[in-house]
């Protein structure tokens, strides 16, 4: 599913006209952004959490020549799902 796909899917179950739904769900994304990038975490219960797990600089190999390089230190996004998300898909 892309993101047009959950907009039709919000739209059709929730009796909003896609515009609507375009908002909606462009909104829900950004909001968890901005949470994000201020170092925050996002909770949903029943779904799970979103939170942002720092990555130290690390020495790797160029892959091509062998030579070695620095891989910089940076933000990623985490995601671990609740318990009702779990047993809805076992």
């Amino acid at each position: 599913m892309n993101k047009n796909d959950l907009i039709s899917a919000v739209a059709s179950t929730s009796g909003l006209s896609k515009s609507d739904a375009s908002k909606a769900v462009d909104s829900i994304l950004g909001s968890i952004t901005g949470v994000l990038r201020s170092g925050g975490d996002v909770r949903l219960v029943g779904f799970g959490t979103f939170s942002v797990a720092r990555r130290a600089q690390t020495r790797g190999r160029n892959p091509r020549t062998g030579e070695a390089i620095t891989i910089p230190a940076s933000n990623q996004a985490k995601f671990k799902a609740g318990k009702a998300l779990k047993e809805a898909l076992n």
